[in-house]
């Protein structure tokens, strides 16, 4: 209680101070206004090199790509049979590769067997409903970041310790029971709910309904997450702004820091009725009620440690937080916790032009990646047919799956390419590198008539020698 109460005072104190000298952030009217924050330019060179790898990466299609990732990771040796026993099955590797490339672009069997020479649609079917669940493509998926992140590239996009979370639509028949009727958006379907690292690798995905509010799911990815990248810091966008959630995150450890829109809509909260500040005092309205606090923090304390333990899912916590009933004295106790570490969030918000930037510029890789996504999911008119949730949210981690391992090639190729480059002799420098992005589609083939072949495929290098 004392050191949030000091840590308030503090970054009241700081930012009030230093307010005169912020010349990205003035108040008019009582209200903040903040200025836009001017995009980095690009260093020298970065577009010649850029294009020398666009234009070098190999000609491929998804299927080849999926059949060099499995030669190197092996990642279907995730896929046995569901009910635990063994069974044997020929040509395995083939077949979990055909299944993952059949649901993970969302072409369903039907299409899928019409596309590749010797595919019956009946054993996709079979394979995806015997041999494969939600649990094995999260572990397919863990194995696959574990050795991404053993690649020197991605550590100039980021140090794996931040992660955004942000939703796309997904499409799904309006005449479906499971459908939702999504205002924002518009259009029948599901929400499928990503968790990116800043290294552009997703670490967690998820499909909730179209009317569910996005923030109650944004700390589940972190606490489920498995794999290497373990990141303290999660980005989301505005619904991340959620009291409840500051809390909640707060008491797990975990830092918050949304993309924050409409912030003149915000209330401040001072620490004391009696607290003196001289140059931002129009932006606090009211009084954290620290008795409260006080008075509720071994329970809120109990809530945490049980959501960290596994006992309960972050989300169903949310949930339940989420109504302002008289009843629900918890809530009350989680919003006003929340006001305090929104608060000096907000502060330091403004306070620091660095911060907003990484925050956008994490917010932006997550909307790039549910581009991304969406443009591996090329069949069924971008609709999810199925009409069992289980089998909607498995398409989702199948289309998760086959987005990773597009990443996990791009990446391989991007790294043999610039150690080409280097040994020719251009000057490529970290600068550049951290301007990269392996979301990289022209090379790639998703259309055409598919040819499953034993393909044994170059070595990969994942250490870059300067």
């Amino acid at each position: 209680m004392n050191h949030l109460k000091s840590s308030l005072k503090s970054a009241i104190s700081f930012t009030d101070k230093s307010f005169p000298l912020n010349e990205s952030v003035e108040i008019k009217n009582g209200e903040i206004i903040l200025n836009k924050i001017i995009k980095k330019t690009e260093p020298d060179g970065f577009v010649t090199i850029d294009s020398l790898i666009t234009e070098r990466m190999p000609e491929i299609n998804i299927l080849d790509i999926l059949s060099d990732t499995e030669y190197w990771l092996n990642w279907t040796s995730r896929f046995t049979s569901v009910s635990g026993f063994q069974e044997r099955m020929i040509n395995s590797q083939q077949r979990y590769i055909t299944t993952t490339f059949c649901y993970g672009c969302n072409l369903g069997p039907s299409q899928t067997s019409r596309s590749i020479n010797g595919v019956d649609r009946k054993q996709v079917s079979y394979v995806n409903q015997r041999y494969i669940n939600e649990e094995k493509l999260l572990n397919a998926n863990v194995e696959i970041i574990n050795q991404y992140n053993k690649f020197s590239l991605p550590k100039f996009w980021g140090s794996g310790k931040n992660a955004s979370a942000d939703g796309t639509k997904w499409d799904v028949y309006e005449k479906n029971l499971l459908s939702e009727y999504h205002i924002r958006y518009g259009g029948w379907g599901g929400i499928g709910y990503y968790h990116v690292s800043d290294t552009y690798i997703a670490l967690f995905s998820n499909f909730i309904s179209c009317g569910v509010w996005e923030a109650v799911h944004i700390l589940d990815g972190l606490l489920e997450n498995k794999s290497d990248i373990q990141p303290d810091t999660i980005h989301g966008d505005t619904q991340a702004q959620s009291t409840t959630v500051f809390a909640l995150s707060y008491l797990l450890g975990i830092k918050l820091m949304p993309r924050i829109r409409n912030i003149k809509d915000l209330k401040w909260y001072l620490p004391s009725e009696d607290f003196k500040i001289e140059n931002i005092k129009d932006l606090f309205t009211d009084v954290i009620d620290w008795n409260l606090i006080k008075t509720h923090i071994p329970d809120m304390l109990k809530v945490a440690l049980s959501v960290s333990k596994g006992k309960m899912r972050s989300s169903m916590i949310l949930r339940k937080l989420g109504t302002s009933s008289r009843k629900n004295k918890l809530y009350f106790a989680f919003r006003e916790l929340g006001r305090v570490i929104r608060t000096i969030f907000l502060l330091n918000f403004i306070n620091d032009e660095n911060l907003r930037r990484m925050i956008n510029a994490a917010t932006n890789i997550s909307e790039a990646w549910n581009g991304f996504i969406k443009w591996a999911a090329f069949g069924g008119q971008g609709i999810i047919s199925e009409n069992n949730r289980e089998e909607q949210r498995k398409i989702i981690r199948y289309n998760h799956l086959v987005g990773n391992l597009i990443i996990f090639h791009n990446v391989a190729s991007m790294t043999t390419i610039i150690q080409d480059l280097i040994n020719e002799g251009h000057i490529i420098t970290p600068e550049m590198l951290a301007c990269l992005s392996p979301y990289k589609t022209s090379h790639i083939n998703r259309f055409g008539n598919y040819q499953l072949s034993e393909r044994i495929p170059e070595p990969i290098i994942k250490e870059l020698k300067f």
